[in-house]
């Protein structure tokens, strides 16, 4: 009705806030964040505490680490220690340089890590893109081998490699250690998301098995490649078994070896600090590695989508 004033809304009720129940939340918030960081930092301490023993202890003279009174700081000895294991090798008899022992085992981490990755592809490739008789037989064959560890099956391998006079070589060191089931099974679970348009795009194109396989696959590959490099340069580096087994010659000894044999047994006095000197040089490749592959790493397992 006009003249007739309309009476104004009703002004809404503030939101009523406990602030007892916030203050309660937010407490527990805290606490509960509290206790993880808290958590963490104690399982950081118990790994990283024996790293900086061993790194304080390869600074100081043997008769300190001798008597078992190794400080929590670092000692004026780093540069006599190092150069000694890194010239003499440790312990104490000297045999193999610390220097040696690292291009052993660099070499053989690299050429187990790219073998298993090249044979792991091509394996994973034929099983995905080829149709042929016994196709998923091939790869349950290979899928099995998990079960057969190079441990589980290590005396007829050493008997294989001593009747092919490969003892004390490097293709007897490696080419047992880089078949790799896990590898293929990555592999072949990546490749099997690779869009079916891609395949026939390539064949359209007059595009062949290999070009497709150098062109499309690896390059979608190269972060899974990064990733399990990372995983399979220190799978290689830690073999201590078939390498102590298969290597008798101290110029092919790698370091995870050389390491064991420094530590004398029974009352001898060991050198412990050229002996940590190594350890802390034995940690430095597969450190780097992982450090600067970190991205490539983090990559090749998170990503879902290429």
């Amino acid at each position: 009705m006009e003249g007739t004033a309309i009476p104004a809304a009703a002004p809404l009720a503030e939101p009523i806030r406990d602030d007892a129940l916030f203050r309660a939340t937010r407490r527990r918030r805290v606490l509960s964040r509290l206790l993880a960081h808290g958590a963490l930092l104690l399982g950081v301490l118990i790994v990283a505490f024996p790293i900086y023993m061993t790194i304080v202890g390869s600074t100081h003279d043997a008769g300190t680490i001798g008597r078992g009174d190794v400080p929590l700081l670092p000692g004026a000895h780093a540069l006599e220690n190092y150069a000694t294991a890194w010239n003499e090798g440790g312990g104490r008899t000297h045999t193999t340089p610390a220097s040696t022992m690292l291009v052993n085992s660099l070499i053989m981490a690299v050429a187990i890590a790219v073998g298993k990755i090249a044979i792991s592809i091509l394996s994973a490739y034929a099983v995905v893109f080829f149709s042929f008789p016994g196709r998923m037989l091939a790869f349950w064959a290979i899928f099995i081998t998990l079960m057969l560890p190079v441990e589980v099956r290590i005396i007829p391998t050493f008997q294989v490699i001593v009747d092919l006079q490969l003892g004390n070589t490097w293709p007897g060191l490696v080419i047992p250690l880089i078949a790799s089931a896990t590898a293929t099974l990555l592999f072949r679970q990546f490749f099997l998301t690779i869009p079916d348009e891609f395949v026939e795009a390539a064949k359209i194109d007059g595009a062949g098995p290999l070009r497709f396989l150098k062109d499309v696959v690896l390059p979608l590959s190269l972060t899974n490649i990064a990733a399990l490099f990372v995983i399979l340069f220190i799978y290689g580096w830690n073999q201590y078994l078939w390498p102590l087994l298969i290597i008798n010659d101290r110029s092919m000894e790698t370091i995870v070896v050389g390491l064991s044999k420094m530590i004398g047994r029974g009352d001898s006095q060991n050198e412990w600090n050229t002996i940590m000197a190594t350890a802390v040089l034995a940690l430095l490749p597969p450190v780097l590695v992982v450090a600067l592959m970190q991205r490539w790493f983090v990559r090749g397992l998170t990503e879902t989508e290429k």
